[in-house]
């Protein structure tokens, strides 16, 4: 199965709750931070809520 790295590359401080709540989900705490997830379909739902905050890559 193929893996997302997702980089939070802008801060969560003007964003709504449950935008900051989703970062939380993926493990991001601050800009920089990345994390690797499995490519499902929970997990492309949280990118896509933050797609504006994160930069993803997948890794095969």
């Amino acid at each position: 199965m193929a893996t997302l790295k997702v980089t939070q590359i802008k801060s969560k401080v003007s964003e709504k709750q449950n935008q900051r709540d989703t970062l939380r989900s993926l493990g991001l705490k601050r800009i920089g931070d990345s994390v690797e997830r499995e490519d499902t379909e929970q997990n492309r739902g949280y990118v896509r809520a933050v797609a504006h905050l994160v930069k993803v890559e997948e890794i095969d």
